[in-house]
């Protein structure tokens, strides 16, 4: 296969061509549906919050559902009570809901970057927590038959959740180390087989991968190079359905090329079917460069948005683009470097919008207020 330098190479006039034509055209929210718009929320999703997405026109929610919050004692019941808020408040909203399964609970001896793998009990224990999620909110999940009955209060349409995402950025040592293509797909076939034991038709998203990652192999790879070490594992292809990325970089030109070289190895590997989504995206508003090079102020947030939304709609047929995820949806001091940053609305009990969520409203062709 080609070197993710001669791909560069290869792509590099193309690609000019096409920003331009797409930036000369502009965002077009009519060239795509409501559930291209994702978000990817840091805290508890309210009422208000929701309603400013329906406004939005945010059409798809990303949400972590870790092992260890739904299963915290050995052996003990599958409690998806906190979840079950979220499918409620998503589904009178008509938002298409994206989980993230990952994590361990407390009860196993594990290290937090530890997959789930490496012994019968681990490879069990995953197994019946991804195929009780699909079992409670699949098409056929007990979540919709317990409220398709009953008063307003506990009435729920009827919005499935058909798609479900394995793991965090496998490719970084934050969320797995070492960062293994090999134990990705192990992974990832338990995984299939859990979900289509309970929903046939049940599909499975990649992890989102981180672009670029500074680390060096075995704490980190870029993600076209672990995702073509992960196409080389005997059999996988049948295993998921859909690639996912997470191209943090300075710039929306960045941003595009990331992009088209993870769908040129989805190509190279006659994979084309596979769909491709975008899980986590953003810029932050503070002018911190020094720290996050796509800190860089509020002036460049907002056309950095612009830049890759519009090449993102535009491109969106050819590259089997289903959803680009906005992360995230507020401000929060003390969780990552940038995620006091990146948000729509500021950090606060209320909602104060910040000048990239009227910038977004315009892409989306949504309402700044409900």
């Amino acid at each position: 296969m080609r070197s993710t330098t001669a791909r560069r190479r290869a792509l590099a006039a193309a690609l000019a061509l096409a920003i331009g034509a797409s930036l000369a055209a502009g965002p077009s929210a009519a060239a795509a549906p409501r559930q291209f718009f994702g978000i990817v929320p840091q805290t508890f999703v309210t009422e208000a919050d929701a309603d400013y997405m329906r406004a939005g026109r945010i059409g798809s929610l990303r949400w972590a559902v870790p092992w260890e919050s739904v299963q915290p004692t050995p052996n003990g019941p599958f409690d998806f009570g906190g979840f079950d808020q979220v499918v409620a408040l998503a589904a009178r909203r008509h938002i298409r809901l994206l989980p993230v399964l990952g994590g361990m609970p407390e009860w196993i001896p594990h290290k937090r970057t530890t997959m789930p793998i490496d012994n019968a009990r681990r490879r069990r224990g995953w197994f019946a927590y991804v195929n009780a999620a699909v079992a409670r909110y699949g098409p056929h999940g007990d979540f919709w038959r317990e409220h398709r009955r009953g008063g307003p209060a506990e009435f729920v349409p009827r919005v499935p959740i058909r798609e479900w995402q394995i793991w965090n950025e496998a490719n970084f040592f934050y969320f797995a180390r070492p960062a293994s293509p090999t134990r990705y797909a192990r992974l990832v076939k338990i995984s299939n087989r859990a979900v289509k034991r309970a929903e046939p038709g049940g599909r499975v998203m990649l992890a989102g991968l981180f672009g670029e990652p500074t680390a060096k192999p075995p704490n980190a790879l870029h993600a076209v190079d672990f995702l073509e070490r992960f196409y080389r594992v005997p059999g996988i292809k049948a295993s998921f359905d859909a690639v996912a990325l997470h191209p943090y970089a300075e710039t929306a030109n960045d941003v595009i090329r990331m992009s088209e070289e993870m769908r040129r190895v989805m190509l190279d590997n006659g994979d084309r079917r596979a769909r491709f989504d975008i899980t986590e995206l953003g810029w932050g508003s503070q002018r911190n460069p020094n720290l996050v090079s796509f800190e860089r102020g509020v002036g460049f947030q907002r056309r950095q948005m612009r830049r890759v939304y519009s090449y993102l709609i535009h491109n969106r047929r050819r590259l089997n683009l289903d959803g680009v995820y906005w992360f995230t949806w507020k401000d929060i001091q003390g969780s990552c470097n940038f995620c006091d940053s990146t948000g729509f609305f500021r950090d606060s009990d209320r909602l104060k919008p910040k000048p990239a969520w009227r910038t977004f409203v315009a892409i989306t062709g949504g309402r700044v207020r409900p």
